[in-house]
């Protein structure tokens, strides 16, 4: 099949798929429009975890330097975005390990949550966007009180809107691993919420 010729005007147009075809030919411009693309999220991504804005450039940076030297090993069957968050699921994971002094202990849950956590939201008004801001705040704050395990699945699923399949993959955990996490997540959410004194969850 044909490649495109890249465009640098206009990046936008070609699929991740093509962009990495061109970056595998030695089109360093179709990697560049790749970490264009994904620099931004990737260190949104990683400072959820890291909570340190510097930290999570270097290691954002260290994710794309192994995306680069791995793009020839990257398989088309999965979305190229579920595979550079894996990689920077695993890069995060390694900075925190690195950094702690303890690993926090996993507990299981035979239960499915349904609760609905919105980290972001839109903006109807001022008022409600005051609330939903007073929220977002909150939830932020608490989701930094989860152990590590609980809290990147939290980031994954409401924070970058991967469904539990992707979620699976991205963290490599079994499906049923990823829902019990989340539903203990979200319970211990809940139970920190209300002890502020807030409800709604």
């Amino acid at each position: 099949m044909a490649t495109r010729t890249l465009s640098l005007e206009d990046p936008g147009q070609f699929t991740d798929a093509e962009l990495v075809s061109g970056a595998i030919s030695g089109a360093d411009e179709s990697f560049a429009a790749l970490v264009e693309r994904y620099q931004r999220p990737i260190v949104s991504y990683v400072y959820r975890f890291v909570n340190d804005y510097d930290a999570s450039l270097d290691v954002t940076q260290e994710v794309f330097i192994k995306v680069y030297n791995s793009l020839e090993r990257y398989s088309t069957d999965y979305k190229f975005s579920t595979w550079l968050y894996r990689i920077a699921h695993n890069a995060a994971i390694d900075h925190i390990r690195r950094h702690s002094r303890k690993e926090q202990s996993i507990e299981t849950e035979n239960q499915e949550g349904s609760y609905q956590l919105q980290l972001e939201s839109s903006r109807p008004n001022p008022e409600q966007d005051r609330q939903r801001s007073e929220w977002r705040t909150e939830i932020e704050s608490v989701v930094k009180c989860l152990p590590t395990a609980y809290r990147e699945l939290i980031v994954l699923r409401h924070g970058k809107d991967l469904s539990y399949v992707e979620i699976a993959e991205t963290t490599d955990l079994p499906l049923g691993t990823v829902k019990n996490r989340l539903f203990r997540a979200r319970e211990m959410m809940r139970e920190m919420l209300i002890e502020r004194g807030l409800t709604g969850i």
